[in-house]
């Protein structure tokens, strides 16, 4: 293990201690939110980001090494391998590397060297690879002519052995790597229209850009161009430039067997090794595009995700359509659907005022204080409809209490359409089925959107050009580190928020809410025990994330863990309060009295690491706590502006709604989000957007730009002169 642990330490920047023990937790069986959370003393408070990478990276090198094994045997079975050969495959630090000196060895289908092998040439190759000065290869051809093996004459021959040399030279992992650096360093990627058509590709009709210099987003328009049928694209390299580097690597002298060799590795270069460097440098650079894609989808899905929820209000959900007309859903405060109706605010005049005062009577019986619309399909006719509503109520016991925001609505035809919602609402039709969604969205993002597949929420690019397992993986990864940083009420969660915790999975998520139905809530965490399939290693796992807020015991509704439980309580004792103070949230004191501790005297007493001190403090004072309340809200709205309504110099305030390579979409309250390139995001220099704001954030932005025929708002973000 010393060499992988060396190599991830130097990779990352870390302690190699601390990533041993990270290597031994995770084969342990301990899940990353749990190690990340609870055993911070072990690796240095990484954060759970670190952590995934870190795991990530032990799973490649793993695979590095096992397929090393693999190679070694195999070339161990032919009788070939080395001292220096099996060290060279021990060293080597890639995948790319290991395949290029397995490359001599491996079984290949029939080509033009193997049937001169066939044909006995192979000694002739070899004499003229000596590179002898006096050696003449037509001289030395003549010892091999035999019509049997269909070498009639000299030409014959010299062309099988120029085929054997021209593969020999392929397969040399040497060449082939100093070519793969040639061409990541000095080659361009250059496309070209495969059709005379207009199309969303035209930016890449006559496009040509150095290797080193291609953006991710680039290299995935240009994949997707090409299978479309719209581009051709090809790699483009000096061939003389890289002629020269193979010959001096491979001319021994001046001769006859020296200008053969070259002969031999010009055709090489042409029919063997460019096209499979070509396909070797777009597959990197596809595979470094998708890492990075779904780097960026991971990274806006977090605060997407961590969106502050909207808690305890009655809410009303709009779905907008047309010929369907715009589904309503009211909710409770804690998600219980109320009512439904259906309206048709795009029928006429007529319709449209039906439809407000439905709604209002609506809104006056349960009393509704926010309306969250859908920003699919007809949203901006729905919220124009809203606005005059939210005015109607102006002389009513619901006037100025009553405000709209647009949802994200991504993914919510795709929740609605389910297994999971036709049992979670079975008495209601696919569409009423998304309006709760948009509704519950508004009161607990996280709650809601753990029940659709995360590629459907939408904040990424060419989600489905990508290595489906790996973005599952990776989003699936954010999901989980969500839910277990928030914390999920064991008596209240879904089956789909509770499969999502440390240490659980779709069966104990549904024995959970079974036995809760079958024996009431959970008074303990110690009941989870009880649960089937629910052993000692999962409980380790999950407790500390699952909140119970009925408990006796006030710690069972925060997020210590029960094995820091006597630690909890030693550190008030020695802060002077005891549990009871907990409960009555009466530790006014207890952070100055913490830093007045002596660090190590509070480590030994309470018998746990300063990190974890440190947390269990934090959990103390506010027990249930929720993080995502501490960030911004959302912009609830009372009154709408269309496209035409902005001029440029307007100072506007608004959400992100995604971050993407060449900059940031802002929701502005006028339905089509605008566009802060990135050379407007910041006044500093930054290299990507996400440097500087993530998805969620509440930003003020300057109109630069409206363009209506085409939908289209530019804005900056730089800093805004009051």
């Amino acid at each position: 293990m010393e060499p992988i642990v060396s190599a991830l330490a130097g990779e990352l920047a870390l302690n190699p201690a601390y990533v041993e023990n990270v290597i031994n937790l995770i084969d342990e069986g301990n899940t990353i939110p749990f190690i990340a959370r609870y055993r911070k003393e072990l690796h240095g408070s990484m954060d759970d980001t670190t952590l995934r990478r870190l795991s990530d990276r032990l799973n490649s090198l793993r695979a590095l090494v096992a397929r090393k094994e693999e190679v070694k045997r195999a070339i161990e079975n032919q009788g070939k391998l080395t001292e220096e050969l099996s060290a060279a495959i021990d060293a080597a630090a890639t995948q790319t590397a290991v395949e290029d000196l397995y490359r001599p060895y491996k079984q290949k289908r029939r080509t033009r060297a193997s049937v001169a092998r066939e044909r006995g040439l192979e000694p002739l190759a070899a004499q003229i690879l000596l590179q002898l000065p006096d050696a003449d290869p037509e001289q030395l051809a003549t010892a091999y002519l035999d019509s049997e093996r269909e070498i009639p004459d000299i030409e014959a021959a010299l062309h099988g052995a120029g085929d054997i040399i021209a593969e020999t030279i392929s397969d040399d992992a040497q060449i082939r790597s100093m070519l793969r650096e040639t061409a990541g360093r000095n080659g361009s990627l250059v496309t070209a229209a495969a059709k005379e058509e207009d199309s969303v590709y035209r930016l890449y009709y006559e496009f040509r850009q150095p290797v080193s210099k291609l953006q991710g987003h680039q290299i995935l328009a240009i994949n997707r161009g090409e299978k479309e049928g719209f581009l051709k694209v090809g790699l483009s390299l000096d061939e003389e430039l890289a002629l020269r580097q193979m010959e001096a690597k491979l001319v021994k002298g001046r001769g006859k067997c020296s200008d053969f060799v070259c002969a031999a590795a010009r055709d090489s270069y042409t029919r063997l090794i460019f096209p499979s460097l070509e396909r070797e440098i777009r597959s990197a650079l596809t595979e470094t595009a998708n890492e990075g894609a779904i780097g960026m989808f991971a990274l806006n899905l977090r605060p997407l995700l961590m969106q502050p929820p909207v808690k305890g209000s009655v809410t009303m959900g709009l779905d907008p359509g047309y010929a369907h007309g715009c589904k309503v859903a009211v909710v409770d405060g804690t998600g219980k659907v109320l009512d439904t109706t259906v309206v048709y605010p795009t029928f006429g005049e007529r319709r449209r005022r039906e439809c407000i005062e439905e709604l209002k009577k609506l809104i006056l019986k349960h009393r509704v204080r926010h309306l969250a619309i859908g920003n699919g399909t007809a949203s901006r006719e729905t919220e124009t409809m809203a606005v005059d509503l939210i005015h109607d109520l102006k002389d009513t016991s619901m006037a100025g209490k009553v405000s709209y925001v647009i949802v994200n609505e991504a993914g919510a035809s795709v929740y609605s359409a389910s297994k999971l919602a036709a049992e979670e609402f079975p008495q209601y039709d696919v569409n009423l089925r998304s309006a709760v969604s948009i509704a519950r969205r508004l009161q607990d993002p996280l709650a809601e959107l753990v029940k659709i597949d995360p590629k459907a929420i939408g904040v990424g690019q060419y989600q489905h050009d990508m290595p489906q397992a790996r973005l599952d993986e990776t989003l699936s990864g954010v999901v989980e580190d969500c839910v277990n940083a928030v914390g999920v009420d064991v008596n209240t969660a879904s089956v789909s928020l509770l499969q999502r915790v440390s240490g659980l999975n779709s069966i104990t998520a549904k024995n959970i809410v079974k036995f809760r139905e079958e024996n009431g809530v959970f008074t303990s965490r110690d009941q989870l025990l009880k649960v089937p399939r629910l052993g000692p290693k999962a409980f380790q796992q999950c407790a500390g994330f699952l909140r119970v807020p009925e408990s006796g015991n006030v710690l069972d509704n925060t997020g210590v863990h029960p094995e820091s439980y006597e630690a909890a309580r030693k550190l008030l004792h020695l802060c002077g309060y005891d549990i009871q103070a907990v409960e009555r949230g009466s530790l006014t004191d207890l952070a100055p009295r913490f830093k007045q501790l002596k660090v190590k005297q509070a480590v030994e007493t309470c018998g746990v690491g300063a990190a974890t001190l440190v947390d269990i403090m934090k959990e103390l004072l506010k027990p249930g706590r929720d993080p995502r309340d501490e960030l911004p809200k959302p912009i609830l709205r009372t009154d709408v502006m269309e496209m035409k309504d902005l001029k440029p110099g307007m100072v506007l305030t608004g959400t992100v709604r995604n971050v993407i390579d060449f900059g940031v979409f802002v929701d502005i309250g006028v339905h089509q989000d605008g566009l802060v390139h990135i050379s407007q995001v910041s006044d500093k220099f930054i290299r990507h957007p996400s440097q500087a704001v993530s998805v969620g954030d509440v930003v003020r932005v300057t109109v630069l730009e409206v363009d209506e025929r085409k939908k289209r708002i530019s804005l900056s973000m730089k800093q805004v002169k009051e």
